[in-house]
């Protein structure tokens, strides 16, 4: 049975020798991929996934988690600002269950403030709606990532 927790210890004793993480930010039209390194130093935005039915995307998906070596999957949950389960948290944890036969553990992570933190980054470098669009979701993503990894590393020094 494979992990799907938003425990970060539970989700870290999975992963006893660290290893590459993937992050996706789920949208309803598309997923924002990132990766990190092995150490769990800094995470990357990494490219854009048009979603379309689920049984194609999750190949794609697969391929690209095995061709980068990833060890473990992070998946940003949208929360209502109190931290109550939103609508979309539930469309997420569905995505991450969907996810588990791939034999990742998966930790679900908190993204309430990803994609405004995101959006006003871009807004403050001047980016155009157009590229505010092209960036947004794999930034998003990177952002995900670099918070549940950060939350790791804390809890190993």
């Amino acid at each position: 049975m494979t992990l799907v927790t938003t425990d970060r210890v539970a989700f870290r004793e999975a992963l006893p020798q660290g290893g590459r993480l993937i992050g996706m930010d789920v949208g309803t039209k598309t997923i924002g991929l990132a990766l990190c390194d092995a150490h769990w130093t800094i995470a990357s935005p990494a490219y854009t996934v048009n979603r379309g039915k689920f049984s194609k995307d999750k190949p794609a998906l697969a391929s690209f988690i095995e061709q980068q070596q990833v060890k473990g999957i992070v998946i940003g949950l949208p929360l209502n600002l109190d931290g109550t389960n939103s609508p979309r948290s539930q469309s997420s944890r569905a995505f991450a269950h969907n996810l588990g036969d791939l034999g990742y553990p998966i930790l679900l992570w908190d993204e309430r403030w990803s994609t405004q933190a995101v959006t006003r980054t871009l807004l403050e470098a001047d980016a155009s709606r157009a590229r505010r669009d092209e960036l947004v979701d794999k930034l998003a993503a990177s952002y995900i990532l670099q918070g549940a990894i950060d939350g790791l590393v804390a809890g190993m020094e």
